[in-house]
């Protein structure tokens, strides 16, 4: 059976594209990759369209290579969906015909997914149609059988959350099957993006999801730089991965916090509270944000870290270290708590794999994928580190791969203090003549975030594709819940904890 590379091959390489090789191809090179995904030889990294084209990234775990591959000239026949043999594609293929109007042919559900009729045209990274008359309510899947009754959930959530429809179907207390319904902040970002310059991008990227800020600045500015062939300084780039340990710490801590409350176990979320609310402000200290947003663009980072933010830095590892080993001592003894997250939500291995889930998601369901250490992008070429892995795939496996991450964010964080570089933090990004492509793929605290991006002559943006984890996590979530009891659905959805705003775009 052919590798990735072998179907590489056979396509049309273009020039300038880095890291990784794109080839445009025929409908034969394409039809052979979605059979390689669909028997689990190659797994799906994203799925994006534009005008005439679409764009599929792949990635060769055995491998360890990446490559995008191409389908370009199409018209209103579209071309042959990816999710009619891989159903991980299936949502972006939805997304592809909102935003394009490109048509996957035989695609397994024709409803639309992003696009709510209420945008005022439709297809904007198309033809850019005036929008048709709104449409009727959206059409749940139905579930027959006796006793069966659905109880809908949102889009509006008590509390301060972002909107998503969930449709359960319940026989009494038990999911018999749970749908959800997304786009409600769909921001229209790669719209937004198109046409900027490099300032205004590395903003939006940002804004994806506020909770990855730096993740996706972190991806966007690495997609510019390998575009166009620029290395930022020495000092930067440490700079960075301290950011971005920072941001992966704040959000473990708060993550198991929040679980435990789902647990009805108040007392942890205000223990690690505290201790998401020392990161926050040390990172102010540090690099004068607390989400440390904005301060990773292309070229480098915008604020250096003097001796106080060092100082400030290092006395919070110290506080961590006291305060958060009785915290996990006290949600393993916790016999109420165990008993609502062991064998809740359970995510078994071999979905995990077909969906490449990342982060805890794929992690507590043996899926050890981890940017960083596969990829070995500086400065995590130099640092050493575990991935933590566990198999059982329920709440309480997410909880603990939270748990061993923060010990490990400990660990990564005070290597990079005390390996820190001297030098220069931002150097001018060169103009070039002609067009560049460039990706990178970063790994943020819910898993893998890609980023792709095409320059025009100058340096302005022409497209730019953001794909966040929580594209094959929220399907994931659907499954994990089926068996389960309608009052654990916050528990099993706070353990996946996946991005709306990330998704919706």
């Amino acid at each position: 059976m052919p590798a990735l590379s072998d179907i590489l091959k056979v396509g049309r390489s273009v020039p300038h594209h880095a890291p990784w090789p794109r080839a445009i191809a025929d409908v034969e090179v394409w039809v052979s990759a979605r059979q390689a995904l669909s028997e689990g030889r190659l797994v799906l990294l994203g799925l994006w369209g534009e005008g005439s084209a679409v764009h599929m990234a792949l990635l060769d775990e055995e491998a360890s290579a990446i490559g995008v591959l191409s389908l370009e000239g199409l018209d209103s026949a579209g071309y042959p969906s990816v999710a009619q043999l891989h159903p991980p594609a299936l949502r972006l293929e939805r997304a592809i015909r909102d935003l394009t109007g490109l048509e996957p042919r035989e695609l397994p559900d024709a409803r639309p997914w992003l696009d709510h009729g209420r945008w005022g045209l439709r297809h904007p990274l198309g033809d850019r149609e005036v929008a048709l008359p709104e449409v009727g309510p959206y059409a749940f899947l139905r579930a027959e059988g006796e006793g069966l009754h659905q109880i809908p959930v949102g889009p509006v959530h008590a509390g301060i959350i972002e909107p998503g429809h969930f449709r359960f179907t319940a026989n009494g207390e038990t999911v018999v099957r749970l749908e959800e319904r997304l786009g409600y902040v769909h921001k229209g970002i790669e719209a937004l993006v198109a046409g900027a310059d490099l300032a205004r991008g590395v903003q939006l990227a940002g804004r994806v999801s506020g909770d990855s800020t730096v993740a996706y600045a972190y991806a966007f500015s690495q997609a510019v730089e390998t575009a166009l062939g620029f290395v930022a300084p020495p000092r930067a780039i440490w700079l960075r991965a301290l950011m971005a340990e920072l941001e992966r710490l704040a959000n473990h801590l708060g993550d198991i916090g929040a679980i435990c409350n789902d647990a009805a176990f108040p007392l942890m979320l205000a223990h690690c509270g505290v201790l998401r609310e020392r990161v926050l402000r040390a990172a102010d200290v540090a690099f004068g944000h607390r989400l440390m947003r904005d301060r990773i663009v292309p070229g480098g980072v915008t604020n250096d870290l003097d001796d106080d933010g060092a100082a400030g830095l290092r006395s919070l590892l110290t506080e961590i270290r006291r305060r958060f080993p009785p915290l996990v001592e006290l949600y393993d003894n916790t016999t109420s708590l165990q008993d609502r997250t062991v064998g809740s939500g359970r995510l078994g291995a071999e979905l995990a794999r077909q969906y490449g889930a990342g982060g805890y998601v794929g992690r507590a369901s043996g899926r050890g994928f981890d940017a960083r250490q596969v990829l070995r992008y500086p400065p995590y070429n130099s640092v050493s580190f575990d991935v933590p892995v566990l198999n059982d795939g329920d709440v309480n496996a997410r909880v603990w791969i939270r748990v061993r991450e923060v010990e490990q964010g400990l660990l990564l964080v005070e290597q990079i203090l005390d390996r820190l570089p001297i030098g220069q933090i931002l150097n001018a990004i060169p103009i070039v003549g002609e067009c560049r492509e460039g990706m990178a793929l970063v790994e943020g605290f819910r898993g893998d975030i890609l980023v792709w991006l095409r320059l025009g002559p100058g340096g302005r943006i022409e497209r730019c594709h953001l794909r966040d984890p929580s594209w094959f996590q929220w399907p994931l979530l659907e499954a994990a819940i089926e068996g389960n009891i309608v009052a654990d659905f916050p528990l099993c959805n706070k353990s996946f904890n996946c991005s709306y705003s990330g998704h919706d775009l």
